[in-house]
C-alpha cells in the first residue's frame, strides 16, 4: 500500500492568517469543496481546484535554480477521487484519533520515562536506550504539536526535543503585548499535549545522518556554566524546528530592538511600554525627551507589523489615556514598510484597506523606506531621516535556524532547491529551507520528515501559516501510525509504502 501525498490547504489570500487559524471550521470546508486527484503510481493525492491553483505570492519559485531541479516523472496520471472517499477518508482518521485520545485517558501514567534509559556513550556523553522504534521530533510548535497530538505511543518510543517546553498559539502575541490577552491563556505544556511521550528541555546541535543519531544539549546550565550533553538514536526523524526573526543584517536590531517571536518577547515589549509611559510621566523630564519615549516605531509591514502597530494604536488611544491623559500629546506610533505598500504577501485589496484602517487610528505608515541601522534612541533611514523612538519593535520576517543552515549543507541533493540571490549567485544561509518531496520526506535523506516554516514542498510550496503547519503535523503521524516505511526522500524515488 502507498500512502497520500500531502499539498495542505491554502488559505484564501483575502483574509489574515490568524484568523483562518482560529477558523477550523473553514479550513475542513475547505478541505472538502476542493477537487482531489490520486496518482497511479504513488497514491491519492489532494489536489487544489482550477479556482485556487494560483501559486502563492510568498516564495518566488523564479529564484530557484530551476535548470537542476529534477521534474516530477510524466508518467504520473492522475484519476479523480470523489467526495465520499476524501469524506471518509477524514471521517476515519477523525475516529481513530478520538479512540487513541480516550484510550489515553483510561491508562495508567508511565512510571518511567527516556531519562531512565539515559546511558554512559562514547566521550562522555549520555546515550539514550532504544526499547521501541525512536520517533524523535524537534520542535514544540504548530507542526510538532500537532503531530505529538496524533502519533501512536504504543507502536513507537516518541522523544521531544525543544528549548520551549510549552506549545504557543503565536497569532494571539501581539493581543498580549497589550493586555488584552494573558500569556498563560496561549500557552500548552508540552507534556499536557501528550503525557505518553518524552521530552527533554533542550536544543539539537547536530544530526549524524548516517548514524541516525541527533546530539542535544541541555537549555539549562548548572552553576559552573557547565550543559549537559546527550545523544538520541531514532528510527524516524522529525524536524519541525521552525525559523527565528531575521534581522537583515542590519547594525543595531539585535542589541536595541524588540521581536514579537516569542513569548518572552512578547513579555519584554509589555514591560517597555509600560516603563516608557512611567518614565515620562516623572517630573523633571525634559519635553523633548518625553516625545522621544513615547514614540513607538514598529519595522516591518507583514501580518504581524500591522496586526501590533495597530493594536498598540487602540491600546494608547482607549486604554492609556484614561491614565496618561497629560501624555497623549506626545505619542506617536510608526510603522516602516521597505515596500511601497503593506501586506505585499495578500491581495491589493486587503493591504490598501489594512492601510486605511491604521491611518484612521492614527498610526503614521511610511512606506518605500529601508532602515540602516538603529541606534540606542534613534532608527536611521537610507534616505538620511532619523526617527526617535522609545521602544522599536522589529518584525521583518524570519531567517533559518542554524540546524536547518547544517542539514542544508550535509545534503548535497538540497542545493538544487534553494533560492537564488539578487545577484543570481547563491543565497546566503540564513534563506535556505529544507526541500521536501510530498511526502514531507527530506530530499536526500532517508527516515527523515520536515515540516512548517523550516522546510518547503518541493514544485507546490504552501505559505507558511500556523494551519498549513498543523495539517501538515496531523498527516505525518498519521503516515507514521499507519506503518508506512519513509524511506529515502526524494522526487525521483518511490513513496512511502508498507
Amino acid at each position: 500500500m502507498l500512502a497520500r501525498k500531502h499539498t495542505g490547504v491554502r488559505p484564501s489570500t483575502d483574509s489574515h492568517p490568524s484568523i483562518n487559524a482560529r477558523s477550523p471550521c473553514k479550513i475542513r470546508r475547505a478541505v472538502y469543496s476542493r477537487t482531489n486527484t490520486v496518482k497511479v503510481s504513488a497514491g491519492p493525492e489532494l489536489k487544489d481546484s482550477e479556482a485556487s491553483k494560483a501559486p502563492p505570492k510568498a516564495p518566488a519559485q523564479s529564484k530557484t535554480a530551476s535548470k537542476s531541479v529534477p521534474e516530477i516523472p510524466k508518467n504520473l496520471k492522475d484519476s479523480k477521487r470523489t467526495f465520499v472517499n476524501v469524506a471518509f477518508d477524514q471521517l476515519l482518521d477523525s475516529v481513530i484519533d478520538v479512540s487513541r485520545h480516550v484510550g489515553r485517558g483510561l491508562k495508567q501514567l508511565p512510571t518511567s520515562d527516556a531519562l531512565d534509559r539515559l546511558v554512559a556513550g562514547a566521550g562522555g556523553r549520555l546515550r539514550l536506550q532504544k526499547q521501541k522504534p525512536v520517533v524523535l521530533v524537534l520542535g514544540s510548535g504548530w507542526g510538532a504539536h500537532s503531530c505529538i497530538k496524533v502519533i501512536d505511543t504504543d507502536t513507537f518510543d516518541v522523544v521531544v526535543v525543544s528549548p520551549r517546553n510549552f506549545f504557543c498559539f503565536t497569532p494571539m502575541l501581539p493581543s498580549t503585548a497589550v493586555g488584552t490577552v494573558e500569556f498563560r491563556s496561549l500557552l500548552e505544556p508540552i507534556r499536557t499535549s501528550n503525557q505518553f511521550i518524552s521530552y527533554f528541555e533542550a536544543q539539537c546541535d547536530s544530526i549524524d545522518l548516517g548514524a541516525k543519531v541527533a546530539t542535544c544539549s541541555a537549555v539549562a546550565a548548572y552553576e559552573s556554566g557547565y550543559r549537559p550533553t546527550f545523544e538520541v538514536p531514532y528510527d524516524i526523524l522529525v524536524v519541525a524546528v521552525g525559523e527565528q526573526p531575521a534581522t537583515l543584517g542590519v547594525r543595531g536590531v539585535e542589541q536595541h530592538c524588540y521581536f514579537m517571536k516569542e513569548v518572552s518577547d512578547t513579555r519584554a515589549v509589555r514591560k517597555r511600554i509600560g516603563e516608557c509611559f512611567e518614565l515620562a510621566a516623572l517630573p523633571g523630564i525634559s519635553e523633548e525627551e518625553k516625545s522621544r519615549l513615547l514614540q513607538f516605531v514598529v519595522v516591518g509591514g507583514g501580518p504581524t507589523g500591522v496586526e501590533f502597530a495597530g493594536t498598540l494604536s487602540d491600546f494608547v488611544r482607549f486604554d492609556l489615556r484614561k491614565k496618561y491623559p497629560q501624555l497623549m500629546k506626545y505619542v506617536g506610533v510608526t510603522l516602516l514598510q521597505s515596500a511601497q505598500s503593506i501586506l505585499t504577501q495578500f491581495d491589493r485589496g486587503l493591504g490598501e484597506q489594512a492601510m486605511r484602517n491604521l491611518q484612521q487610528t492614527g498610526v503614521n505608515v511610511r512606506t518605500g523606506v529601508r532602515v540602516v541601522e538603529v541606534t540606542e534612541k534613534q532608527v536611521l533611514l537610507q534616505d538620511g531621516d532619523a526617527l526617535d523612538y522609545g521602544l522599536c519593535v522589529w518584525s521583518t520576517g524570519n531567517s533559518s535556524r542554524p540546524l536547518v543552515q547544517q542539514l542544508v549543507q550535509q545534503l548535497p541533493e538540497q542545493a538544487a532547491y534553494q533560492p537564488r540571490g539578487r545577484d543570481g549567485g547563491p543565497s546566503p544561509p540564513s534563506a535556505h529551507k529544507l526541500a521536501t518531496d510530498p511526502y514531507l520526506r527530506v530530499v536526500g535523506a532517508r527516515d527523515v520528515l520536515s515540516l512548517g516554516d523550516c522546510s518547503h514542498i518541493v514544485h507546490d510550496p504552501l505559505p507558511s501559516t500556523a494551519q498549513v503547519a498543523a495539517q501538515q503535523g496531523a498527516y505525518l503521524a498519521h503516515l507514521i501510525n499507519s506503518g508506512f516505511v519513509v524511506g529515502r526522500g526524494g522526487l525521483d524515488q518511490p513513496p512511502p509504502s508498507r
